[in-house]
Formats: C-alpha cells, structure tokens, sequence
C-alpha cells in the first residue's frame, strides 16, 4: 500500500456511503491552524457526469469536515472552454483564494494561468489531470492502468479469436494529458493481440463527436466486422452503442467505457457495454481536499504522506502526487465497488427497464 492510500484509508472509511457522512479528522483541523479558507475549485466540463454529481460535492464537503465548516469551496466549470476556464482562473487569483484545485480542459493552455497564481503566492493542485505550469501537487488515478485495464478486458472478451478480430479505439481529447496515458495503457495490452483497424481522437471528449467517428469506422470495417471497440470513457461508449444499434448490430461487440456513470452501470447490467473502468471518486475527491487544506495550513507531514509518489509534466519533474488505484466493472463486480462503496444503491441501478437484466445476474434489492 502506497503512503497515499494509507494515509487515505481513514477517509475511505468515513467517507463511504454518504456525502454527509464526517469521520476521526471531521472535527479535524487542530485550533493552533486557520480554517476560515477559501479553495478555488475549477472542473472542466458538464458532458462527463462525474465532476458534477460527484467530484464537486465530495470536495465541498470534504473541505467543509477538515475546516469544522468554516472554509468555503469557490466553484466554476468550464464546459468545455479554454478560454472561459483561464478566466475563471484569473478571478480565483484576484479574490486571492488561499488554493486552488484544478481540472484542466487543456493541460497546456493552463500552464500561464499557474505561473500567475504561482507568483501571487497561491498553491495549485492538479485534479484528475496534470497541468503544466509550476504545480504543487497531483492528485488522480493510475491513468495509464486505466487503459490496460480496458485493453486486457477487451483481449479476455474476444479470448483465442482476439488475434484476428478488427479493434476501433475512440480516444479521448488530445489536450487531455490523460488521453495520452489510457491509450499507452490500452496498446500495452492491445498491441500484437488484436488488429487496430481505425483509431480516432474525440474532441473535448463529447459524444457526438465519438459517435459520428463510430460511423465512419462502421462503413471503413463494416458493421459486422468490429470484433470490439476501444471507447475511453463512458460517455462516448455510449454514443458508440448507439452508432452500432443504429447500422442494425443486434450482437453488440465488447464495448469499454470509464468512469463508472450510472447509465454506463446499467449498460453493463443489460449486456450491451462489457465493461466500465471504476476510480473511487471518494478517494480522488477526499484526497483533493485533504491536499488542499493541509497544503493552506501548513501542515507538511499530512501533505507529505497523501502525495507520496512522484510524476513529471513537460514543464516539471518530480511532482508530489496521489494516485489512487482503478478496478475493472464488469456484471460481477457491480456489488463489490459502486454499490459497496455506496456510489449507486441497487434501487438506483435496478429500475423498471433493468429489473429484469439485474435479476439475471443476482443483482436484487
């Protein structure tokens, strides 16, 4: 066990189940720090379900517990907008927050935005994605696991006819650093066991965007000809599957997806997506905040034990990060992550059109 996930596993353990719920450190911060702060949070889009139904409460409540409620999360999203989120940064440097966490919608364009804070004495922490620019800290999942976690499900799926089956990969973002490290990890697994037949970035991951390459791959290979298909998250693996129902496929091929969104979980139950990558948002988002005040109050040996690895960027070497671990999602291993965990209840997963699916493969109420 990493110095991170030790560190954190008092917070998987209070935090798990309920946002509401504040554990050993909810009463947290000791009297001799400050705790009337201020931390910018900055999402990048709505299109990926995730930031907005479970990274921005997670961290609002996060922060909220290791403050005794008197630090305050200053939110802004993106959508999508380079432009838009570099204004939302220089806002949270004027209104001299005390931190700020940031997803970046390109990992690049944000790198000036950093300096600035930088050279007004404000921390920034990297959340999900590595920003460039003179960060403190890193917090996200082992991105390039991701991928070999969704190649080697799709190379198990197809077993001994993976060698002549035609793959499509629907990368994500090319900005996203992270795009980068799933696609390594995916063709660790997928390369000399499959056929990459076409392969396509998706801009600013929206799924119409995946959708319209899935055509194109569709009448490149034809319909019936695509063994599998690569798609990077759960948004556009749902856009694929409705390119194939739409071209007439009645036997979906082996589809993967990431982040776990709940219609991606309930693709899983029904059989039409094979499977979803799951990163434990509690980790990521709880660590994110546990970063961020110690980070403001100083409190070094805390830092210090949640970012315990070490990653480069283009611009840095050796950043303090903490990436949290990632499990496959398949039909059977629904209980024993979303729903143990307290993400979903089976009531939320198993409504009216799914009952029946859920019943087939043991997942009651």
């Amino acid at each position: 066990m990493t110095a991170a996930l030790a560190a954190l596993s008092v917070l998987s353990l209070s935090a798990c189940g309920a946002l509401g719920t504040t554990g050993a450190e909810g009463d947290a911060a000791s009297s001799a720090h400050r705790n009337d702060i201020t931390v910018g949070l900055l999402l990048p889009d709505k299109d990926t379900a995730r930031f907005e139904k479970f990274d921005r409460p997670l961290v609002q409540e996060r922060v909220g517990v290791l403050t005794g409620e008197e630090g305050r999360v200053v939110y802004a999203n993106a959508e999508g907008s380079t432009a838009k989120q570099s204004e939302q940064f220089g806002r949270l440097v004027a209104d001299e927050v005390d931190v700020i966490l940031v997803a970046a919608v390109d990992a690049k364009a944000i790198g000036p935005d950093v300096e600035k804070a930088k050279k007004a004495g404000i921390p920034v922490i990297a959340y999900d994605r590595l920003a460039e620019g003179p960060i403190d800290a890193y917090v996200s999942h082992d991105n390039e696991l991701v991928g070999e976690v969704q190649g080697r499900a799709i190379v198990d799926a197809l077993g001994g006819e993976a060698e002549n089956s035609k793959i499509v990969m629907m990368n994500g973002e090319p900005a996203d650093p992270n795009t980068a490290l799933f696609k390594a990890g995916a063709m660790s697994e997928l390369n000399g066991n499959v056929d990459i037949a076409e392969s396509y970035d998706t801009e600013k991951w929206l799924p119409a965007v995946a959708k319209a390459n899935m055509k194109k791959a569709i009448k490149a290979v034809g319909a019936d000809d695509i063994a599998a298909v690569y798609a990077a998250n759960d948004g556009m693996a749902g856009a694929v599957i409705e390119a194939l129902d739409e071209a007439g496929v009645s036997d979906l091929p082996p589809v993967t997806g990431q982040d776990a969104e709940l219609a991606a979980v309930q693709r899983v139950v029904a059989g039409t997506q094979y499977m979803t990558v799951y990163k434990s948002f509690l980790l990521e988002a709880g660590g994110a905040a546990e970063m961020a005040v110690a980070r403001v109050q100083g409190r070094d040996i805390q830092f210090d034990s949640l970012a315990g690895e070490r990653v480069d960027s283009p611009t840095q070497k050796d950043i303090p990060s903490m990436l949290v671990p990632v499990v496959a999602l398949t039909q059977d291993t629904i209980e024993d992550t979303v729903v143990r965990d307290g993400v979903y209840d089976v009531e939320d997963i198993c409504t009216a059109k799914y009952r029946a699916a859920c019943a087939s493969i043991g997942l009651t109420p």
